[in-house]
């Protein structure tokens, strides 16, 4: 029997939902779809554990390929069953469960697997035909679900960690414990809180991984200053949204650009980050800034609508990052910042990114 959690089904969800609506719809920023960006789907391939699915369209029927297999099964049946799977799925409140109305379906065709190959970067590739260009590019795309808990854009680890020096001040070291001591619910804010009333304040150093400062260098060489900055202010404010943190930093410039002619500095910069994460960037692996098969998200509404964002819509997908993604507190022991220590005499402190996807 197939188990699983509502991401995972909801990989399950998608092939069934797109495969019977026979197209791609664009969304915007705010989860809408973009009238006039659709996109006639040609042919879905997904790669499972025990081969390659090639799904076509002959008249009203799904072509299934697989190897030398071949199924015809009416889009029908895909319908009603993506129909009833998202009826399963928001109403199901355990961690992992079985569907075997589902599962019954699926291997009707063969199908074995709620998640797609695990070695593969796409979770789904599809061949659109565009009707601008003529052309029938074939896009890769990640499955991010609303119907589960929201998920990570960027997670957290020790690789993410900022190092800022505490200048103007001098503590001793029961004054030092006294901070690091702090236990409260807003603790790390709570603990900078308490240096600034030392009239202490914190100078960014570095990244404390060299791959991950030299990643984001690559991709603008100001953005481990500008994520340095918009880092601090998280944990300084009241503020969360990633849009709402840029726009602020914006305001404030720390990185004092030249913004006499409106230029959008800031806001730039961010959604590269942002589309060079999501495209595969990861803050331990070097990168070199050349995509990889994953090229855009499908987003699983909680309507159970599915929207596409892609790299080949690229102004929508990058405003759909910005404006649906905030910053959060990870564990801070066991990534280990959020402590003031002591080396070479001098005062330091980590602080630590996460992104992830507001549900």
């Amino acid at each position: 029997m197939i188990t699983g959690n509502k991401g995972e089904w909801s990989e399950i969800y998608t092939l069934l939902k797109i495969i019977s609506d026979r197209f791609l719809f664009a969304g915007d920023s705010e989860l809408n779809k973009v009238e006039g960006l659709i996109f006639p789907i040609i042919k879905i391939l997904r790669d499972e554990t025990n081969g390659t699915y090639e799904y076509g369209y002959e008249s009203d029927l799904v072509i299934i390929k697989k190897d030398k297999e071949v199924y015809r099964i009416p889009i029908l049946q895909f319908q009603e069953n993506a129909f009833f799977l998202l009826s399963k799925l928001k109403e199901n409140t355990k961690t992992t469960f079985s569907i075997p109305e589902i599962e019954t379906f699926i291997n009707t065709f063969k199908c074995v697997s709620l998640k797609a190959k695990s070695s593969v970067k796409s979770d789904i590739k599809i061949v659109i035909h565009d009707q601008k260009t003529g052309t029938t590019p074939e896009l890769g795309f990640s499955i991010k679900s609303q119907l589960g808990g929201a998920s990570t854009l960027l997670n957290a680890g020790k690789t993410t960690n900022f190092i800022y020096e505490i200048k103007n001040i001098s503590l001793t070291d029961n004054q030092i414990i006294q901070i690091n001591s702090i236990e409260t619910r807003s603790k790390i804010k709570d603990r900078i809180e308490k240096i600034k009333e030392f009239y202490g304040n914190l100078n960014f150093i570095s990244t404390e991984s060299s791959i991950f400062g030299n990643n984001l260098t690559l991709i603008d060489s100001s953005l481990p200053k500008i994520l340095s900055e918009i880092l601090l202010l998280f944990f300084t404010s009241n503020l969360s949204k990633t849009n709402e943190l840029v726009e602020t930093i914006s305001l404030l410039n720390p990185l004092s650009f030249n913004l006499e002619t409106n230029h959008p500095f800031y806001f730039y910069k961010i959604k590269r980050l942002l589309t060079d994460i999501a495209l595969g960037m990861m803050p331990s692996k070097v990168w070199t800034g050349e995509l990889e098969a994953t090229g855009g998200y499908l987003i699983v509404k909680d309507d159970g609508e599915v929207l596409c964002y892609h790299i080949y819509n690229r102004n929508e997908f990058e405003d759909y990052l910005l404006n649906n993604t905030k910053l959060e507190t990870a564990s801070s022991t066991r990534h280990e910042f959020g402590s003031i220590y002591v080396e070479n005499k001098k005062l330091y402190i980590k602080l630590n990114l996460q992104i992830r996807f507001i549900k």
